[in-house]
């Protein structure tokens, strides 16, 4: 076989496989948005190769709590504020969705910030233009664009995170300290290592990728032509099948980005004694004197592409839970005449980030908002979830069963655990 026969065969099983990893692979790139990526950051440069384990850990229970959203939206044809409309109170459905609405919004500003400032670490041009051109790039992809193109373009913003590997490598770590700290959990009781372990847990099982989860997987089926199927007769076990594999890979490929930011921020900050990271693009910043700029552009590369798929997975899920709530059409595949409300929630979602990332409200200030949110939505979430997909009048024949719903569980109490002591951690 010839080389460009070989090069051809490789560029279509690449091809293949991107075409194959769906929702699951978008939820995961979203779920370490800049937000997220300045926590591992920060736990790697205060604690070190100790946190390595973590990754590992929370993988299992990553894909526990979003395989159950993925299956609730393929089964039931709703995302989960349609289903608590459809079958729950109000006074239960109101609450979790503002504070859904309130924090989406809130870290989707402080994202365009991230974005901005790592973009300035690589090119000098000031902060309005940069937010304002990528503000009107994501509302055009997301009002104009077909959802075909939108998935397309965050699959390939996903791989951009691959950068951070890259950074990694570049760090050049003592490997015989990364496999110990990976294999061999250690952790010390005291105020700053629980706090850097829950807000970990916190960031990685956030309420909006669960709503998210649950949303695209209803896209799918409607721009697969099974949506009313799916409502009808619930979805086969080839579907569910298939969406167990597109989240298992999907959040496999969030856990390795985590543990390769904070392997990135352990051999560096944390070797040098630069313990005290307060945001992402800080930490890509003071990469450069460390492991050199090629590291740091690297992280920075990373920062700018998750930010460009995150803020729109943001202000979409607010528009998502909002349209659910009020029983307006809602969807990525229909045009704007077809649903004006939802993608009047979008612009005007967007509108408010954008003037939070200009605003002088401190983007720490605003991101410990937006934590503080999603950390007290989750548990109850979680509850909510778990409860949802044991009732059969909802699901039918697609209840968990007791792998699953022990897995589900233990997920529920972790993220509980994790809250409540991020929450002691605070008033302390």
């Amino acid at each position: 076989m010839s080389r460009e026969a070989q090069s051809e065969q490789r560029h279509l099983r690449f091809r293949s496989l991107l075409r194959l990893l769906g929702p699951g692979l978008i939820t995961g790139a979203a779920n370490d948005d800049p937000s997220a990526v300045g926590t591992y950051a920060k736990a790697g440069a205060a604690c070190g190769f100790s946190l390595l384990w973590v990754p590992p850990v929370i993988f299992p229970m990553m894909s526990a709590a979003v395989f159950l959203c993925s299956k609730l939206g393929a089964v039931t044809g709703l995302g989960i504020a349609g289903v608590l409309r459809r079958y729950y109170s109000r006074r239960l459905l109101y609450p979790v969705v503002i504070a859904l609405m309130i924090a989406n919004i809130v870290e989707a500003g402080a994202d365009l910030g991230a974005i901005a400032a790592a973009i300035r670490l690589l090119v000098p041009v000031p902060t309005t233009v940069i937010i304002l051109s990528i503000t009107g790039l994501i509302l055009g992809l997301q009002t104009w664009g077909s959802y075909a193109l939108l998935l397309r373009t965050f699959k390939w913003l996903a791989l951009a995170l691959f950068s951070y590997v890259g950074a990694a490598v570049l760090a050049r770590p003592d490997w015989s300290e990364v496999i110990r700290g990976t294999l061999t959990p250690t952790f010390a009781f005291n105020v700053n290592s629980l706090s850097m372990l829950v807000a970990v847990i916190g960031t990685t099982l956030s309420p909006y990728l669960l709503f998210w989860q649950a949303s695209q997987k209803v896209e799918e089926q409607i721009a697969n032509g099974w949506h009313d199927r799916a409502r009808q007769h619930g979805a086969s076990d080839e579907e569910l099948h298939e969406s167990a594999w597109d989240v298992t890979l999907g959040m496999l490929f969030s856990c390795l980005v985590m543990y390769f930011i904070i392997l990135c921020t352990a051999a560096t900050l944390f070797k040098s004694g630069q313990r005290n990271i307060d945001s992402a693009h800080a930490a890509a910043q003071a990469l450069t004197p460390l492991a050199g700029s090629a590291a740091s552009a690297l992280f920075a590369v990373g920062i700018i592409a998750v930010g460009i798929l995150a803020v729109p997975v943001l202000t979409s899920g607010a528009a998502y839970a909002l349209a659910e709530t009020f029983g307006w059409k809602h969807s990525l595949n229909h045009k704007l005449e077809h649903a004006p409300e939802f993608y009047a929630v979008i612009a005007l979602s967007t509108c408010v980030a954008v003037a939070i990332g200009f605003s002088r409200i401190n983007p720490i200030n605003a991101l410990f908002l937006a934590a503080l949110l999603m950390g007290l939505l989750a548990p109850p979430l979680m509850i909510i979830i778990m409860r949802i997909t044991n009732n059969r009048q909802i699901m039918g024949e697609r209840t968990n069963g007791p792998a699953i719903n022990l897995l589900g569980w233990i997920t529920t109490a972790a993220v509980s655990v994790a809250t409540l002591g991020l929450i002691w951690t605070w008033l302390r």
